[in-house]
């Protein structure tokens, strides 16, 4: 499936720039191409794997599940060839507002590696083969993004979840950027955080090459083919994720949900870049 083209600016439809051919680089040093088929051909059977089993690891007791589901989440990142760095922690009990960059679709396997969390998803993703089954089963918080008048309703059920003691997963900027580039963050997500009255988390994440340089090579932009982000990722040499999980933001912390955006994405950016810049 394609990530979709850029839209017009809305609540949940901001505009993105980037797009594959003007932001993803091709010019760093690829792994083989047998070496990628075989990542390919692992990665495959992890997620597939993955989700023949939900229906058991449904049964066990919290933590043991939530062990399980970080390891699975690690083992889809780590087969597809990609090193993890995760820095901090996330409380590991009760409601809580997870917020992070978006560039990749690895990004989501990356978060519930740190802690299982219900994610909020656009609708067009319980179309997409494999990935949207597996959504669908875990609980994904799906939003109508072409329907203003529902945005109420779908602020007041992630509220609800939170309230139960869920901890709930999104991506503010609300599409994906390049990674040299990042989205202002959107505020509705952080009204049903402060409606719950549950702590607001602020993720950063990156990727780089072992070298240290930054990479797009993940980045999942523009109208990008899953398979062809797929294919770019299990093809790239020494891809590092990083994860900085900064600290929370108390609830009451803030006293509406513009501050508390606009704090939260101070928290988890880069001081040195705008919203909206390529550097």
């Amino acid at each position: 499936m394609a990530a979709g083209p850029v839209r017009g600016a809305s609540a949940w439809l901001p505009t993105a720039p980037c797009s594959p051919r003007d932001c993803v680089e091709s010019a760093r040093p690829w792994t083989g191409v047998l070496r990628a088929v075989l990542r390919l051909a692992a990665l495959l059977a992890v997620v597939v794997l993955g989700v023949a089993l939900i229906p058991l690891v449904g049964l066990l007791r919290d933590q043991p599940r939530q062990r399980w589901i970080r390891r699975w989440c690690l083992a889809v990142v780590h087969t597809a060839g990609v090193r993890t760095r995760i820095t901090g922690a996330a409380r590991s009990t009760g409601g809580m507002l997870i917020v992070s960059n978006h560039i990749s679709w690895l990004d989501i396997p990356l978060l519930a590696a740190v802690r299982p969390a219900r994610m909020v998803a656009k609708t067009e993703v319980r179309d997409w083969p494999v990935a949207g089954a597996l959504a669908a089963r875990g609980g994904t918080l799906f939003i109508d993004r072409d329907r203003l008048r529902a945005l109420p309703g779908t602020v007041d059920r992630i509220a609800a979840t939170l309230r139960g003691g869920s901890a709930v997963a999104a991506f503010p900027e609300g599409s994906t950027w390049c990674g040299r580039a990042h989205g202002r963050y959107r505020r509705a997500l952080f009204q049903a955080a402060l409606d719950a009255g549950v702590p607001v988390q602020p993720v950063r994440i990156r990727y780089r090459f072992a070298d240290g340089a930054a990479s797009t090579a993940p980045a999942f932009v523009g109208e990008d083919s899953l398979l062809a982000s797929l294919w770019r990722v299990v093809s790239a040499r020494g891809l590092v994720a990083e994860v900085s999980l900064r600290p929370p933001f108390p609830a009451g912390s803030h006293p509406d949900r513009r501050s508390l955006a606009e704090a939260a994405q101070a928290s988890a950016g880069d001081p040195g870049a705008g919203p909206g810049s390529h550097l």
